[in-house]
């Protein structure tokens, strides 16, 4: 609901593309410069007590946007901040979110269980934007401020409600220190992990090239002409083709050739942007952003089973911030490329763009990643 109410509240404030793209820029650069630091902590100290105090962080964040929202603000200056805020603390939440997710399940079982967990996380995307929408619309952003600085008191509760140790390294019984030693151990690791590269560096192009979603205020009030109410909808669609996806996913359990899906879906999320750049008919629109979804879920669900379990548990927490660089770094510049390239030749035309752009990444990635194409679990 934040992420639409802050893209909305941007928009209102400056009707501007390239205003739009500075979002991501605010939220790319701390997650770049802090994910690394990020999987240090995560690999060094106990991950639970890392995530509720990240966790405190953001509900901080999303409080102090709740104040000056309904205290009348009309500047985007403070939402940049904030968003920067949030996603430094993001950048150290994930590498221990990820990092505790191995120890929850039998290893057999964790590709279902990364199905499942984006079963529930996109199910938070369709009603998250699908409410956003109409309040946004009746009210405006401030109280879906206010309501995702509660839901963080839920977060919290739910972590420490879990019964598994949150200690880094419960196969080596040691902890890593906190140290640049610590660091090159984990660069060292990715770096002469072919398959790890190979995934992460597809991940960054795909997602650079195919941030279609920063956009869609721009396209539900200029181009599809459907509001507030019809913007909550098309941000609610790719969730909608992802908890499909996943659902199917969990269901049929390991597939079969992983890195061949990987490249396929990729080229499939390419395609799958391009058209919903030229649309212009909603319900077309609306099909498009489900297929992306769908074929990002299959691209995700394959590519952190992969990372995850060719990396020891003691360096999964700083695979994983390395891994952010790409993943989440990609489409945060990628939304500041998409919103550079619509101020100039608009959004329509800048959203094919980007997904050719992706398209053409999976084409190299299928003639020059010799490790993900033939690797199979």
């Amino acid at each position: 609901m934040q992420f639409v109410a802050i893209n909305w509240h941007v928009y209102l404030l400056t009707k501007s593309a390239f205003a739009l793209g500075l979002v991501g820029l605010f939220r790319g650069v701390p997650i770049i410069l802090c994910s690394l630091a990020g999987g240090v902590v995560a690999d060094a100290i106990d991950r639970k007590k890392l995530m509720i105090v990240t966790q405190t962080v953001m509900l901080v964040s999303a409080a102090v946007l709740t104040a000056i929202t309904l205290g009348g603000l009309k500047s985007v200056w403070p939402i940049y901040l904030l968003s920067a805020l949030s996603a430094a603390a993001q950048a150290f939440d994930t590498p221990a979110r990820q990092a505790l997710m191995p120890t929850l399940v039998p290893e057999e079982d964790f590709p279902n269980a990364v199905s499942l967990g984006i079963i529930v996380f996109n199910v938070a995307i369709i009603l998250g934007p699908a409410i956003a929408g109409f309040i946004l619309a009746e009210i405006g952003p401030g109280i879906i401020y206010g309501i995702n600085a509660l839901s963080f008191m839920a977060i919290i509760g739910a972590i420490i409600a879990m019964r598994t140790s949150g200690q880094p390294d419960l196969q080596r019984g040691r902890r890593e220190a906190l140290s640049f030693g610590a660091l090159k151990e984990g660069l060292r690791f990715v770096w002469h992990t072919p398959i790890i590269v190979q995934t992460m560096t597809l991940d960054f192009a795909a997602t650079f090239f195919g941030s279609a979603t920063l956009l869609l205020p721009i396209f539900a009030q200029e181009r599809l002409h459907v509001g507030a109410r019809g913007y909550g909808f098309l941000a609610a669609a790719p969730a909608v083709g992802s908890v499909l996806t996943a659902l199917v996913l969990a269901r049929m359990g390991t597939l079969q050739r992983q890195g061949r899906l990987v490249v396929a879906s990729v080229a499939v999320f390419g395609v799958a942007t391009a058209a919903f750049g030229v649309s212009t008919v909603y319900w077309i629109s609306l099909l498009m952003l489900a297929a992306l979804g769908a074929a990002d879920t299959v691209s995700t669900v394959l590519r952190q089973t992969i990372r995850q379990l060719v990396t020891p548990n003691h360096l999964r927490g700083r695979m994983t911030s390395i891994n952010m660089m790409f993943f989440m770094g990609g489409p945060q510049l990628g939304e500041l490329e998409a919103g550079t390239v619509a101020a100039v030749i608009g959004a329509p035309l800048s959203v094919v763009v980007g997904g050719m752009g992706a398209l053409i990444c999976a084409a190299l990635a299928a003639v020059k990643s010799k490790s993900l194409m033939e690797f199979e679990i």
